[in-house]
């Protein structure tokens, strides 16, 4: 061979290098996670979470020892934590939580022995606990709830029975009625994220199986309607690559108005982020959580910033518990030192 096929030989590798270099890994690595500053509470998982007028409150969990029933608020424009004053129901983890414009509500759970159904308001501004009317359902925990057009809604979770029922709350007036069930498979530990007054449910588990059909409810109509499933699903290769979406014990929360799905669980603990746009009803991969991957962790989105922090290593009496918090920036490019 002589020395211009050689030369030749060698453009041509580099250039194929070159081209197959440019892999789809470089799209898996956008967006970026940070760490902040550390969740000033005791380390747990299992925790409720909700935002109200700029400032998160975590609510409750496990801590490998004992039930919790404290509460601490984040500052978000000063970043700091606060304790505030003690949830006076029985100690718990995995109960529901959603605000209102003024005030946090926290209801159902589990104690390690008993389901609950009691049902509590939050008032930030006097922190102060009020016991306010049963949730009307079963005694349940894994439930999910949020809140639309001043109603709250909570539904699916699990006690002896897998749930797919759903309640509404009025705030104004302490009282509960049916809502329309979910549709499709019944779930616990399933997460939600609300976009454009819209509310979605995706993930759970069910009879051991990890839930793959996704929901969509407009409160205007009172009624569901069924996204693409998170798997692969159809003939088309939109969802080829949807085969570590589905999880249990997610983390939910929008950001310019898409939605970021990561940690939780499957057969194994999972660490893949992907992005939900409502708009084209697609998902895709982002970068994966950076911190220790865990299950059970809370989150929340507060002026387009989204975080995520506790939660534990596995379902087991050797779990590790966290405290630590991460922020997800969906536009920055991946950077392993941050």
């Amino acid at each position: 061979m002589n020395k211009f096929h050689i030369r030749l030989l060698i453009v041509l590798s580099l250039s194929l290098f070159s081209l197959f270099s440019c892999s789809d890994d470089d799209d898996d690595l956008i967006g970026n996670w940070i760490r902040r500053s550390d969740f000033a509470g005791p380390a747990r998982g299992d925790a409720s979470c909700f935002v109200i007028d700029r400032k998160a409150y975590v609510v409750g969990g496990y801590d490998g020892r004992k039930r919790l029933n404290d509460i601490w608020e984040y500052n978000f424009d000063q970043s700091y934590w606060t304790q505030k004053a003690d949830f006076p129901g029985t100690a718990r983890g995995s109960a529901f939580a959603f605000a209102s414009e003024d005030k946090g509500y926290t209801g159902t759970g589990y104690d390690g022995i008993n389901y609950y159904k009691d049902f509590w308001e939050f008032d930030p501004i006097n922190n102060q606990w009020t016991q306010k009317a049963d949730f009307p359902g079963t005694a349940r925990y894994g439930a999910t709830a949020f809140y639309l057009d001043g109603i709250g809604y909570a539904g699916t979770g699990f006690s002896t029975n897998y749930f797919m029922d759903f309640y509404k709350y009025d705030p104004q007036t302490d009282t509960w009625e049916t809502g329309v069930s979910i549709q499709g498979t019944k779930r616990s530990y399933a997460s939600n994220f609300i976009i454009d007054n819209k509310a979605y449910v995706v993930g759970g588990v069910n009879n051991g199986s990890y839930v793959t059909d996704f929901w969509m409810f407009d409160p205007d109509t009172q009624s569901w309607t069924e996204k693409a499933q998170i798997a692969d699903k159809t003939d088309y290769d939109f969802d080829d690559d949807y085969t570590t979406i589905a999880r249990l014990n997610a983390v939910s929360f929008v950001v310019d108005g898409l939605a970021y799905f990561t940690v939780g669980e499957t057969s194994g603990l999972n660490k893949y982020t992907w992005e939900y746009n409502p708009y084209s009803d697609r998902w895709t991969e982002r970068t994966s959580f950076e911190g220790t991957a865990r299950t059970a962790a809370v989150g929340f989105a507060i002026g387009n910033r989204g975080f995520v922090l506790t939660g534990r290593s596995s379902s087991s009496s050797s779990s590790l518990y966290f405290d630590d918090m991460w922020e997800f920036k969906p536009k920055d490019e991946y950077n392993e030192y941050d």
